[in-house]
């Protein structure tokens, strides 16, 4: 079945890259692209090699991270689910539900469907279309500005997860939400447990992808103005489907959003001000160098 789903979701995102590439990059830039795509990969490479890096060490973080975060974490299912709570205290101060019951009780079978493939087809779609659109750029700038962005999510976020055990909603007051995601499309649990962890909650990293893919499509708004409203539509509806679909808290978002900005800020500094090996050599000189010595 985990064969099935993946090769399904391959198949749509795909499709998808294929029509947007045409629409929001154009034939022209593509063609372009063809002709230089050496040049391109050779001024990216390193960033390319810096978030594989990322990716195997997050692979490997998820693997040990649960059972090292047992030993060290810190339990915060509680507090996210009494803020969670009431934070709608000013729409209903007599009765306050949560956020994520909230949203639940306007559930129909149209938005479930829809925020389903927004959660598992939208996201994919959301974070893989900037490399393509960004690699057909001149510039090697928005791609490396995004490598980074998207590396220092996931950096932060695996930390988090080891720190911070939690549970979402649907798993912790089953009464009142129901785990849309899995009891209306159950194959979608085969992908979903493959990559994640039940306590890996605390921030929300598809909220925190989402959104840093959104403020990087607004840096880029001048070379793709069609991306940013359609880079809108999809981040916000992937940050509402975490909750709508039992899956994430409201403040699991809140600091998800939090943690986009973050990472978009990074990847800003470090365009403006590109890291170079000599001047990390310097900086582990200098640490070492403060390091007071007894005289012999």
């Amino acid at each position: 079945m985990l064969a099935f789903v993946v090769a399904q979701l391959l198949g749509v995102i795909l499709l998808s890259l294929g029509l947007a590439s045409g629409a929001i990059i154009g034939v022209s830039r593509l063609t372009e692209t063809r002709r230089m795509y050496r040049e391109r990969f050779e001024s990216v490479a390193p960033y390319v090699g810096l978030l594989a890096v990322v990716l195997v060490a997050n692979k490997i973080a998820r693997d040990i991270g649960p059972n090292v975060s047992w030993l060290i974490g810190i339990r915060i299912t509680d507090v996210l689910k009494r803020i969670d709570s009431r934070l709608l205290w000013p729409l209903f101060p007599e009765n306050t539900p949560h956020v994520v019951v909230w949203f639940q009780s306007m559930a129909t079978p149209e938005l479930t469907a829809y925020f389903s493939v927004i959660y598992v087809y939208g996201y994919v779609f959301l974070l893989v279309f900037p490399f393509v659109a960004y690699f057909a750029l001149p510039t090697p700038q928005p791609l490396r500005r995004t490598i980074v962005a998207y590396s220092s999510n996931y950096v932060i976020g695996v930390i988090c997860y080891v720190i911070f055990i939690a549970y979402g909603p649907r798993l912790t007051i089953p009464d009142f939400t129901e785990g849309l995601l899995y009891t209306t499309y159950s194959e979608y649990q085969f992908v979903t447990n493959a990559v994640n962890n039940q306590t890996n909650v605390f921030p929300s990293l598809h909220t925190s992808m989402a959104v840093t893919s959104f403020l990087l499509a607004w840096t880029t708004r001048d070379e793709y103005p069609r991306w940013v409203p359609i880079a809108a539509v999809l981040a916000v509806s992937v940050v509402i489907s975490t909750m709508y679909l039992g899956i994430h808290w409201a403040t699991d978002a809140i600091f998800g959003i939090v943690l986009g900005w973050v990472s978009v800020r990074i990847g800003q500094r470090m365009e403006e001000t590109p890291p170079t090996f000599g001047a990390v050599g310097d900086r582990i000189r200098g640490v070492f160098d403060a390091i007071p010595t007894r005289p012999r």
